[in-house]
């Protein structure tokens, strides 16, 4: 009898965890059905929004230059009337005074930033055919005039948002006077020099060489970035992100509680598909780096621009991050390109080949000479030589 009764316990514990475990199959399966279906939506859309950019951008319609000049035609926009001398002259403490008389070009004795005066006037130099003119260029970092005051104040900045009433220039790091660190003491280096280097070192990092995962490196200069650290650590076979030292590092909380990261040269970047950029203090300096390195470039916020910002156009160059992101976001988007490599690879080919051939040092002399006829035609006032000014030569 007692024999009789443990074997049907035995049998019912067995069938008990038979039945568990048909429910646990059953309900796993259902789960991962649940999961490809979301991905499965997830992807739908995004390759939606992909074909849909796509088929809007159509570069021989319009063309890289007139995009260009109609970025100009939108900064000057504010001063259709006319830029009259008291404009001018209520410009003058937001930046550095510059004047062009009798094809002789004249600068302020106390440039802020040496090394960016010297940036911007290497293309001002080769402008002196120019009528006359007279401008105000700011070379700090941040923009000078906001929209909020309504104020007609001609103050040119390298970069600005929708916010800001600025005329945007292309920034002095074209030539010289970029962001210092250790591994660039004087500054990122000439634009021309550095597009050689990083064509050259895709080319010895072809797509399907190149480290399948996200790379980023850079100083804390703002909160928006963290997220991206964090997914790192949780997921450091889905992306290597780390914050290195600036100037205002103190101790490791200014690297969110990790020891600083060594600083990584551009040319290393290119050993990685999938690359971020986010803003800095103002637009970042690196965007049309990462381009070069023919990687999958993930640009983070549109609030910031410069000049050359409109040429290229989101899911058609680069993949557009919104900037309030969450680590599930980069994580879906990362996981949404390793599944669709050949798409990666094309994007990320179109982003290379559009700074590849428009944007050289041509081109950014072209910008500064379009702009620069476009302000003349609106100068209501015969500039008149500052004798306090020096010559630039």
């Amino acid at each position: 009898m007692k024999i009789q009764i443990h074997l049907a316990l035995i049998i019912s514990c067995i069938s008990l965890n038979y039945a568990e475990d048909i429910i646990s199959e059953e309900f796993d399966g259902l789960e991962n059905e649940i999961a490809e279906n979301i991905w499965s939506k997830f992807d739908n859309e995004i390759l939606k929004t992909i074909t849909a950019s796509k088929a809007l951008y159509d570069p021989s319609k319009s063309g890289i230059r007139s995009i260009l000049k109609k970025q100009i035609q939108a900064d000057l926009n504010s001063f259709k009337d006319g830029i009259t001398a008291t404009m001018v002259e209520s410009a003058v403490p937001y930046g550095t005074h510059y004047q062009l008389i009798n094809h002789t070009l004249y600068r302020q004795n106390n440039c802020l930033f040496p090394s960016r005066c010297e940036g911007n006037e290497h293309f001002l130099l080769k402008l002196t055919d120019l009528p006359d003119f007279e401008i105000i260029v700011n070379h700090r970092d941040y923009p000078q005039v906001s929209k909020h005051f309504n104020a007609k104040i001609p103050v040119f900045s390298f970069s600005k948002t929708d916010d800001y009433a600025d005329i945007m220039y292309p920034a002095w790091s074209f030539w010289c006077g970029g962001p210092a660190i250790k591994l660039y003491p004087t500054g990122i280096g000439r634009w021309d020099k550095l597009r050689k280097l990083l064509m050259k070192e895709a080319e010895h990092w072809p797509w399907e060489e190149k480290k399948n995962k996200g790379f980023f490196r850079g100083s804390r200069t703002n909160s928006e970035r963290d997220e991206l650290i964090y997914l790192s650590r949780e997921m450091p076979d889905l992306i290597d992100a780390a914050y290195t030292k600036n100037q205002a590092w103190k101790s490791v909380k200014d690297t969110l509680d990790a020891e600083p990261a060594p600083e990584v040269s551009f040319q290393e970047h290119c050993h990685y598909k999938y690359l971020f950029n986010f803003r800095g203090v103002a637009a970042s300096f690196r965007y049309k780096h990462l381009f070069l390195c023919k990687s999958l470039v993930f640009h983070v916020g549109d609030e910031w621009k410069e000049f050359f910002y409109d040429v290229l156009k989101p899911w058609v160059h680069y993949v557009p991050i919104k900037k309030d992101y969450t680590r599930k976001d980069i994580r879906d988007i990362l996981m949404f390109f390793k599944k669709h490599d050949t798409l990666a690879r094309e994007i990320a080919a179109n982003g290379y080949n559009l700074i590849k051939d428009h944007l050289k040092l041509s081109n950014v002399k072209w910008y500064w000479k379009n702009l620069l006829e476009e302000y003349i035609k609106l100068q209501n006032l015969t500039p008149e030589f500052n004798p306090a000014l020096m010559r630039v030569t």
